[in-house]
């Protein structure tokens, strides 16, 4: 949401303040605290995300491959037990709209920790 208000309020900095040098200054201060509080917001939610991996109960450390599981159980019924099921019986299809971005997200979590993993920055434990 951050990022929808930077251009407006940078595009206002020129109606404001007639130097257009401040102007700029300006406009890349404000950009380049958006993106700060940005980088800062996913580097608190990472640590919460490692604080919940790392929890020994099965109902917070398994959230994720639950989710990943239901996400992967959906696609496979609409690929491949839908189509042949289908033939018989009339089916429903499951709305994979809503599936497949929480599904492209955690893949890329997944990658993202292999790559740590392979450059031998992974934490074991």
């Amino acid at each position: 949401m951050l990022n929808l208000l930077v251009p407006a309020v940078t595009g206002l900095l020129d109606k404001v303040i007639p130097d257009k040098d401040e102007a700029n200054r300006l406009a890349f201060e404000i950009s380049t605290l958006a993106e700060k509080q940005a980088h800062e917001s996913a580097m608190a939610q990472m640590k919460v995300n490692e604080v919940q991996a790392a929890h020994k109960s099965l109902f917070v450390a398994g959230a994720r491959p639950a989710i990943m599981w239901i996400c992967a159980l959906g696609l496979l019924y609409n690929v491949f037990i839908h189509p042949i099921l289908d033939i018989w019986l009339e089916m429903p299809v499951i709305n994979t709209d809503i599936l497949t971005p929480v599904m492209m997200g955690l893949l890329g979590l997944g990658g993202m920790r292999t790559a740590e993993k392979f450059k031998g920055v992974a934490r074991e434990k």
